[in-house]
């Protein structure tokens, strides 16, 4: 045998033991990584759980910090900024703004909530902001419809799914807001919930909870206390961070469930497509969500429109949860009552308008059909309707 023919014999017999051994060590390397994923799977639902309560604790802890650096701005701060929101016609026009940039009025009302706990809001300023608040969330499933715009059967049914919400939640402030104006009626009947609330001892039932963030606040008061806008502003990123984990971890354990039931028997009826809303939307925390994962169904000519009005009623009524919450972590009456106030506001506009639902779901179909002809229209309803508008209205009634 010549020199380089066994050595070319020797390198093919390691080559190939070589490659025996690496085939061997990549069925263990994916053996393991089976494994790992297996075990990821079956935990999943714990693992998110804990993750669930955890956020939820920096969600109270957020809303503690909020009031405590709103209380140390002082009392000019809090004049100040009740005096620019004294117009409730501006209230109503930063609610739909504000949710409308963070797509979330879970997230707003939160917001809110914790600036009435803190003194820097007062009542009557807080109730145009939650009503515009119902405005501004529908943004988000309206943004989602605009996946199906390159095909017109498609988008014409997910379009008219999504902005069935805007002109319900815009129908209820039209008759709604100068009721509210004349009378007063939405604080007069949520003071009244909330005395009672206070009354049978509701307000104290987070209070174990709430003592586990005591002395995280105080640390900060403590260290940043001469600098109340950081810690402000450290609570307000927190505060959104933890509602955003919150719902993305609820998501997971309940959405994903729910998707397979909704075309078979979940909307069977307009009372079953409320409840689902409702309940899917109190478990998930946000509407947007909810809202946004039946435009695609309707898209698919799964859902019609008559089944998906109601279920937006019932998702607008769970979405007010987050902020009664957010109110009995704070303790403070004139939260609970601004928290219950929103979720009259939802009922009142459900009373007049289930009814008449007709009216709501003419508009949409009909705008919906108007939009076909240009697909410029859906963005310019977009931004004029979320955007500019409110900031006119902002600038001329502030």
């Amino acid at each position: 045998m010549s020199l380089p023919s066994f050595f070319g014999d020797m390198s093919m017999c390691l080559w190939r033991q070589g490659k025996g051994t690496s085939s061997k060590d990549d069925g263990m390397h994916v053996t393991l990584a089976e494994r790992i994923r297996e075990w990821n799977t079956r935990h999943e639902p714990l693992l998110r759980l804990i993750l669930l309560i955890i956020f939820l604790y920096l969600f109270i802890f957020s809303l503690e910090l909020m009031g405590a650096s709103l209380k140390l701005f002082g009392k000019e701060f809090a004049r100040s900024l009740i005096y620019t929101t004294t117009n409730p016609v501006a209230g109503l026009f930063i609610g739909i703004l504000a949710t409308s940039i963070i797509q979330s009025s879970s997230s707003t009302t939160s917001i809110v909530i914790g600036m009435v706990a803190g003194g820097a809001l007062e009542i009557s300023s807080a109730i145009p902001i939650m009503m515009g608040a119902n405005i501004g969330t529908s943004v988000t499933n309206t943004l989602v419809s605009l996946q199906h715009i390159n095909r017109s059967n498609e988008f014409n049914r997910a379009f008219s799914a999504a902005i069935v919400n805007d002109v319900f939640n815009i129908f209820a402030v039209l008759v709604l807001f100068p009721i509210q104006i004349a009378t007063n009626f939405l604080n007069i009947s949520a003071t009244f919930m909330g005395e009672t609330f206070q009354y049978i001892g509701a307000l104290t039932l987070l209070s174990p909870v709430k003592m586990l963030t005591y002395p995280l606040v105080d640390f900060l008061k403590e260290h940043l206390g001469s600098y109340p806008f950081i810690i402000f502003i450290l609570s307000l990123l927190l505060l959104l961070f933890s509602l955003k984990m919150m719902v993305d971890a609820l998501r997971v354990l309940v959405v994903k469930k729910a998707e397979v039931w909704f075309d078979r028997f979940l909307f069977k009826t307009a009372f079953h497509a409320f409840l689902v809303g409702l309940l899917l939307t109190v478990m998930v925390q946000s509407s947007s969500i909810t809202t946004s994962l039946v435009v695609p169904m309707a898209a698919a000519g799964v859902l019609t429109l008559k089944q998906v009005f109601p279920y937006t009623l019932g998702s607008n009524i769970g979405t007010t949860v987050t902020a009664i919450l957010a109110a009995l972590v704070t303790g403070n009456l004139a939260a609970i009552t601004v928290a219950f106030s929103h979720l009259l506001f939802n009922i009142s506009g459900m009373i007049i308008w289930w009814p008449l639902k007709c009216a709501p779901i003419f508009v949409a179909r009909s705008f919906s059909q108007y939009s076909m002809r240009n697909k410029i229209i859906p963005f310019g309803y977009i931004i004029i309707m979320f955007f500019i508008v409110p900031l006119l209205g902002i600038y001329f009634f502030r």
